[in-house]
């Protein structure tokens, strides 16, 4: 079964400076201690996953759509793309949504060798570890394929394999209201929604998705993201 982690959201930590060891002059009063923060996780909730980017097109505009709504995403990236658009890697990690593997090139994990596999898997960690100074943790396999190997071997690298329990079938380019329709007919609290980013036109997942978030937000649902 495949194995899904929901990421804490919004954690700031403030850490009071230390005092000099021997103060010139008598200390001040003892400042108040601070205590870290921790944004509540929401208890309804989906969870939005983006593949395939990042594209130079459409990843940004995904990410200001997602910033006017307020909601966080998880981003499985395709290596190749990474490194065509680096800074795109960047900007999605530092505005807070979370970055996963999806492999170099897209390809079937089922189909590959095992040396194979792990260049898909490794050399896509490094891209992306390049831009967010951490490894991902999640890997979802190209087109679902999931096999007693792959889960085998993705084990052996450390990772958690993430499919999704919502399909929006985007990438078919049914039309904004079809994508939509996928999205909200079939979602409830702890949905993980397949969309995408990259891998081709995707003009009516833009289009769709202020619709999709205005609605969820409607209906109470907040975002978690995935980290595994």
């Amino acid at each position: 079964m495949m194995m899904l982690a929901s990421a804490l959201i919004g954690t700031v930590v403030v850490a009071s400076a230390k005092s000099p060891a021997k103060p010139a002059m008598p200390p001040p009063a003892a400042a108040a201690s601070v205590t870290p923060t921790t944004t509540p996780l929401p208890t309804k909730y989906v969870v939005l996953t983006f593949d395939d980017g990042p594209d130079a097109e459409y990843t940004p505009k995904v990410l200001d759509i997602l910033a006017q709504y307020g909601a966080k995403a998880t981003f499985f990236e395709v290596g190749q793309n990474v490194r065509k658009h680096p800074e795109l890697t960047k900007r999605i990690h530092e505005s807070g949504h979370s970055v996963q593997n999806h492999t170099w090139t897209h390809a079937d994990l089922r189909t590959l060798s095992a040396a194979a596999f792990r260049q898909q898997v490794t050399s896509t960690d490094t891209a992306i570890r390049a831009q967010i100074g951490s490894t991902p943790a999640c890997l979802r396999p190209p087109y679902g394929g999931v096999n007693a190997t792959v889960r085998q071997r993705a084990k052996a690298l450390g990772k958690d394999l993430v499919v999704w329990t919502v399909d929006s079938r985007d990438w078919t380019k049914p039309g904004t209201t079809a994508i939509v329709q996928r999205v909200l007919k079939n979602v409830h609290s702890g949905s993980v929604i397949l969309m995408h980013d990259g891998g081709g036109n995707r003009a009516q997942t833009v289009a769709a998705l202020p619709t999709i978030l205005k609605s969820l937000k409607a209906q109470g649902y907040g975002f978690r993201t995935l980290t595994c």
